[in-house]
């Protein structure tokens, strides 16, 4: 019924997904690690998917199943195991054509559906294998539906549609087993999943409109391919944008990009992200269990809840996204604009993109100036905008040209100057945080009798959320403050 990738000459072995020891990956602390020989080059799929709108990260990332293993008497255990899933890995056996490991199991935790190991894993043991045939990939869509699609319809719809076709079949299909385990609607928390009411929650931090974009997107995937899946009723009679929509984030939270393209990958499916820590597998004491973690790559608390639909509690890598604009009023606004274009430079790690307005800030980790501090990318912006005749552009201009050709990533000459531009960026960050605050203050109170269990997670994603990036916001506060400081004192000793 479907075709999966060419296999290949039966003289050599199938290819498969081994967990298993190798290469380290690069940049990377040193660990005892097991990952994924086929799939070194592979990426996972967050942000990838994301509309042209959205450029935040819009680089991929790689595939990490990196693991290191520790016991930590605080780690949330297993709660029970998963009867729903028990037969997800006899199937998985099967249906691969390899034994995997008696040592794991499907349960549920604090985490959700999860794969747990009753014994130690060591590095160099090989605890699964999947074989490209075992992964669902855009060669599984039925021939009568792919020939019907347009060019323009991407690898995710098609890969939602491949889910929608085989839930419909149920039991009579070859990956019910796998099928019956993903997340139903009530149990997806991504952002776009989120009401109007709960979206307003976030309204303050950037992921507010990348869901609204991210929606806009889905909408318009799902107009795409009603014409062809009204051809065919007998199998999507009764399906709605919200089933697609479930559809389509199964495969943008799930799929793994690799040489071989976008596939969904029975078993890693089941190991969870912990961004907080080194360690991958969290010890119950009690339980005998630990969870077979993976670290999804550095995502901040605005990637999180909408690709994944979880926040964490204190994510270190948590950022947050500010706009500049130059006042219409401002009479040098065009030449500002123009040698802000002439010195754009779109490929800086602290750029957004190469619109000039628009700024990524992470957290500052020495208030006392020492380290990277705020983005220069953004100081240079406020450096230009409080130019207040074209000699002082000029002059900019010459500096950057004489230099490696950035634009104002030196400090001003005129020492009040440059304490004009850093207090000007302090006065935009002091108020964004009384923003956020307010936005925190005015979540409904955690122990508010009537609040849903549903509610309370995302009204706790929603505190995760908006408190990491005010952290983040104080931290560039405290920067900028003893800049500034130190300025004035430069100033003092100047004028005595």
């Amino acid at each position: 019924m479907h075709s999966h990738f060419p296999g290949p000459a039966s003289s050599d072995p199938p290819p498969t997904l081994c967990t298993r020891r190798g290469r380290k990956l690069p940049k990377r602390r040193r660990t005892n690690s097991l990952s994924t020989p086929m799939l070194q080059g592979g990426h996972r799929l967050s942000k990838l998917w994301r509309s042209p709108i959205t450029p935040l990260f819009n680089l991929c990332h790689r595939l990490l199943i990196n693991f290191k293993f520790s016991s930590l008497s605080q780690a949330k255990g297993l709660d029970s195991l998963d009867e729903e899933c028990e037969e997800f890995l006899p199937w998985l056996e099967r249906k691969a054509g390899v034994e995997i490991s008696s040592v794991l199991s499907i349960g549920k935790s604090a985490y959700g559906r999860s794969l747990f190991a009753s014994e130690i894993i060591r590095t160099g043991d090989c605890i699964s294998k999947v074989p490209y045939s075992v992964q669902i990939t855009p060669d599984n869509l039925l021939p009568k539906i792919k020939a019907l699609l347009s060019n323009k319809v991407g690898t995710v719809a098609k890969l939602a549609i491949i889910l929608l076709v085989e839930q419909k079949m149920g039991q009579d299909s070859e990956w019910a087993s796998y099928i019956s385990c993903l997340p139903q609607h009530g149990e997806i928390h991504s952002t776009i999943f989120w009401s109007e009411y709960e979206l307003d929650m976030i309204r303050q931090s950037s992921v507010y409109q990348e869901t609204i974009n991210q929606k806009s997107k889905i909408e318009e995937d799902f107009a795409a391919v009603v014409p062809v899946l009204e051809q065919f009723p007998e199998i999507f009679e009764s399906i709605t944008l919200k089933d697609f929509m479930r559809a389509y984030f199964l495969v943008t939270s799930r799929a793994w990009e690799s040489t071989k393209g976008l596939s969904l990958i029975p078993f890693t499916d089941f190991m969870n992200h912990d961004g907080v820590s080194d360690s991958i597998v969290l010890f119950d004491e009690d339980k005998k269990l630990s969870e077979v973690l993976i670290n999804y790559g550095n995502f901040p608390n605005a990637t999180l809840p909408l690709d994944f639909g979880f926040t964490l509690p204190y994510n270190i890598h948590d950022q947050v996204q500010i706009h500049f604009n130059i006042p219409y009023h401002d009479c040098l606004r065009e030449m500002k604009l123009e040698l802000l274009q002439q010195h754009s430079t779109p490929k800086l790690k602290d750029a957004i993109n190469c619109s000039e307005d628009t700024f990524l800030i992470k957290e500052v980790r020495s208030p006392r100036g020492k380290g990277k501090g705020l983005p220069q990318s953004l100081r240079a912006f406020a450096r230009v905008l409080c130019c207040t005749a074209p000699e002082e552009l000029s002059d900019l201009a010459m500096e950057a040209a004489q230099m490696d050709g950035r634009l104002a990533r030196q400090p001003l000459k005129d020492s009040r100057r440059e304490l004009l531009a850093h207090e000007m960026l302090l006065s935009h960050i002091t108020h964004l945080m009384q923003k956020y605050d307010v936005a925190i203050k005015s979540l409904a109170p955690a122990n508010f009798p009537s609040m849903s269990k549903k509610f309370a997670l995302r009204r706790q994603m929603a505190h995760d959320l908006l408190t990491g990036e005010l952290r983040v916001l104080n931290s560039a506060s405290a920067w900028l403050n003893n800049y500034c400081a130190a300025l004035r004192a430069t100033i003092h000793c100047q004028s005595q």
